[in-house]
């Protein structure tokens, strides 16, 4: 991998709650251009790693690089502000607030309104439900126009990075489809993807690379088309049968 092409590296990451140790010496790294997945059962760190990427929560050991830039010490905004967005998992919208209030949220950080209007236009077209309810309040829409409103909303801060924690949770398979589609849309404009995904099919079918955690550690790595059809790492990792809970 040339060193251009690194976006992201996390090395040797330890994070707790509380007394909880949930990263137990993580390290990986993400391409530029790329989709990379986390994929793990249900408490092996993949969203405590999303967390502590964007600075929600701070490591007790380790080091994150992005773009060459030391993120470890750094607020939340400051991280947005160096082109990282993260749509949390339960998507978390400003429900009392219109979805056009919501994306102009994102934004937050940006002085070009010219730009910011243009993006909005850019969101509806990406997901043009929303530009149908534009001055609804975000509490009205489904559980599927809220996921196309985070991942909107993120997209707001033109992020070169964008975190994705289980967007397709709880979702119609009809939904998920759409959703799927949008994320290759955005790799294709030229964002980065690191994606959280319950659907372990989907989130392998989609990437170009996957880690699998276990207890705050990372067990198993490699190229998403190795991992989706080899079947005993499918078997005893992934879950692919009964899908992988969060």
């Amino acid at each position: 991998m040339a060193k251009d092409d690194l976006l992201l590296r996390v090395e040797g990451a330890h994070a707790f709650y509380g007394n909880i140790h949930a990263l137990k010496g993580i390290s990986l790294q993400v391409r530029r251009g790329s989709i990379v997945a986390l994929l793990g059962a249900n408490g092996s760190g993949k969203t405590t790693t999303l967390r502590a990427i964007s600075g929600l929560l701070p490591l007790r050991r380790g080091e994150i690089w992005f773009e060459d830039k030391p993120l470890t010490r750094r607020s939340p905004e400051k991280i947005v502000a160096l082109g990282i967005s993260h749509v949390p998992e339960g998507r978390q919208v400003f429900g009392d607030l219109t979805v056009l209030e919501n994306l102009r949220i994102g934004a937050f950080l940006r002085k070009d309104l010219r730009g910011i209007r243009e993006d909005i236009g850019c969101v509806y077209t990406l997901f043009p439900r929303l530009r149908e309810r534009s001055e609804q309040a975000a509490q009205t829409l489904s559980g599927g126009e809220q996921q196309m409103l985070s991942i909107g909303r993120a997209l707001m801060a033109r992020p070169t990075l964008l975190l994705l924690d289980e967007p397709s949770l709880g979702l119609a398979p009809v939904l998920i489809e759409q959703i799927v589609d949008t994320l290759e849309t955005i790799r294709g404009a030229g964002t980065t993807i690191l994606l959280v995904e319950q659907n372990s099919e989907i989130a392998l079918s989609i990437s170009d690379y996957a880690y699998v955690l276990e207890t705050g550690r990372v067990v198993l790595e490699g190229l998403s088309s190795t991992l989706l059809d080899n079947e005993q790492i499918k078997s005893s990792y992934l879950g692919l049968e009964q899908g992988i809970p969060d």
